[in-house]
């Protein structure tokens, strides 16, 4: 079988790979370019823990075949940290006790992101809807929503303190 040729940006470096036709893009990331962050929980898109943001919207990627995200822009939660100092929202999941196993913090990370990409000020009705697609059967819910607001808050507090 014929595979396929890849180009795309991932997390701001340009990377090219092979493969399949059929081959999801949770699998390409992970067994292709060797960014394991997105985790498999499901296979179906039923539990979140493969969110990847894909041309700037939030997907499961064990739903999306690796051939689309040809000239496509990706980011996964290895994406997220700058160097060594993390994202305020992977901050504040430590902070605020979000994680707990981490098979489903990496889906987490990515929806909580996408949605401070587009909504920076959430209500705790926004962050629910927000990660209703992600499952986590360790933590409950309450410790991430915490952990979505803290991070909105400090993101907006360095945004002013920026404009200033």
């Amino acid at each position: 079988m014929k595979r396929n040729h890849v180009t795309c940006t991932i997390n701001g470096d340009d990377i090219e790979f092979l493969c399949d036709a059929d081959e999801s893009l949770l699998d390409a990331l992970r067994d292709e370019v060797g960014i394991t962050g997105a985790k498999e929980g499901c296979g179906t898109g039923d539990c979140g823990a493969c969110s990847v943001i894909l041309n700037g919207q939030l997907i499961c990627a064990c739903l999306a075949f690796a051939p689309e995200a040809n000239g496509g822009t990706i980011e996964t939660v290895e994406g997220m940290a700058d160097g060594e100092k993390l994202h305020p929202l992977q901050t504040a999941f430590l902070e605020h006790a979000a994680l707990q196993c981490g098979i489903c913090t990496p889906g987490f990370l990515m929806a909580a992101k996408a949605l401070l990409e587009k909504n920076p000020e959430p209500t705790e009705t926004e962050v629910r809807y927000a990660i209703a697609g992600n499952l986590c059967r360790c933590t409950g819910y309450q410790n991430i929503v915490k952990a979505v607001q803290y991070a909105s808050n400090k993101l907006q507090d360095t945004a002013t303190e920026g404009g200033e």
